[in-house]
């Protein structure tokens, strides 16, 4: 038999149903929007083969006369299997309470380590549910988590540096899910509070998308640079369906003057010619883009996204309401159009303005 942690107790009936969240309780993606689609297909999943146990179970044993074991046939028999087929060699269960609730037998199992698993049995000693999810705890433990993360952010925005005029720069690598996440909620912030910020498009100091994302970097500096009225309408364009050359055309940049520029600007940050070389990839697997490699030191940027407001990096959920928020918590004094109604529905992750996402800490990185 494979070899188990001492502990961990499984069995192939609840293997069928058990969602990433049921598996692992520091998964990757607990707490995001597919988490919790993923933990409430599991949980109705797992109410309904509960509810047609007990279903079967009721018809069974008052309709059809079917056998209840007692609770102390049940007890040994779980005890027995437990340890024949789920313990690992050398580790013992034990069953330190046996109790019944409802159409079920409710144990605690002492796995031998000082772990205790709360788990249940059908009365006809068929189904074992090993593992159970606690509503309440989990309502509980997620209000903490909200009132935690509302303090914090509170506390940062009160200590925030006031300025007159905010400086807010935004730090993505193009192609990063993440970063077209939250550009796609900063842009009604930029149409709402123009020229009283002072905001800048800036970039990871090395890329995880390829070629085309050092290229689509160069080409979005250069654009920021040589024509910055145009940056809103091209990122409202590229990150639509990430068609640069159509954006161009539609944004009517000069495209002469944006050739020359990139050409400069590779040249002088070696941005190709780095590529060309993996000796001087981040860690072997990632090629550099050092043109705003101070700041991503200065900041601490580790991956896209990263929020930086009057010289402090933030923390801010992706959607419009949040990071107008946010950047408002900047001002010396708060602009009548810190009060505007803008979304708080956080845009989806990648290309395309449809759909909705979460305001996770997702990042590239």
């Amino acid at each position: 038999m494979e070899e188990q942690k001492s502990g961990d107790i499984k069995n192939p009936e609840i293997e069928k149903i058990k969602t990433p969240e049921m598996e692992n309780k520091n998964c990757k993606y607990c707490g995001t929007a597919e988490g919790k689609k993923k933990l409430a297909v599991g949980l109705l999943a797992l109410a309904l083969i509960v509810s047609v146990l007990f279903f079967f179970q009721k018809n069974n044993t008052e309709t059809k006369g079917g056998k209840v074991l007692s609770s102390e046939a049940s007890r040994d028999k779980i005890e027995a299997f437990i340890n024949e087929n789920l313990m690992p060699q050398g580790s013992k269960a034990t069953v330190k309470e046996f109790t019944e609730e409802g159409d079920l037998y409710k144990m605690v199992i002492d796995t031998g380590n000082g772990q205790d698993i709360n788990s249940y049995l059908t009365k006809d000693g068929k189904k074992f549910f090993p593992q159970v999810i606690d509503i309440e705890e989990m309502e509980n433990k997620k209000r903490e988590e909200e009132e935690k993360a509302k303090v914090e952010k509170e506390k940062e925005m009160a200590e925030m540096e006031k300025r007159d005029r905010s400086k807010v720069e935004l730090f993505v690598m193009s192609y990063c899910p993440y970063g077209t996440q939250i550009e796609k909620g900063m842009l009604p912030v930029l149409e709402t509070l123009g020229d009283k910020i002072d905001f800048e498009l800036k970039f990871c100091a090395y890329a995880m998308h390829g070629k085309k994302e050092l290229d689509e970097q160069l080409r979005q500096y250069c654009i920021q640079k040589e024509e910055p009225d145009k940056l809103e309408s091209y990122l409202r364009c590229f990150l639509e369906a990430s068609k640069s050359e159509e954006c161009i055309a539609s944004v009517d940049i000069n495209s002469s003057k944006l050739a020359s520029c990139v050409a400069a600007t590779d040249k002088e940050y070696k941005v190709t010619e780095n590529y060309n070389n993996k000796d001087t990839w981040l860690n072997g697997r990632f090629p550099v883009f050092n043109v705003y490699k101070e700041d991503n030191e200065s900041y601490g940027i580790a991956g896209s996204p990263g929020l930086v407001i009057n010289g402090k990096k933030v923390q801010s959920g992706r959607d419009s309401k949040s990071l107008l928020d946010m950047v408002c918590a900047g001002f010396s004094n708060r602009p009548e159009e810190c009060d505007a109604d803008l979304s708080s529905t956080p845009p989806s992750p990648g290309f395309g303005f449809s759909g909705e996402g979460n305001n996770s800490s997702g990042s590239c990185g």
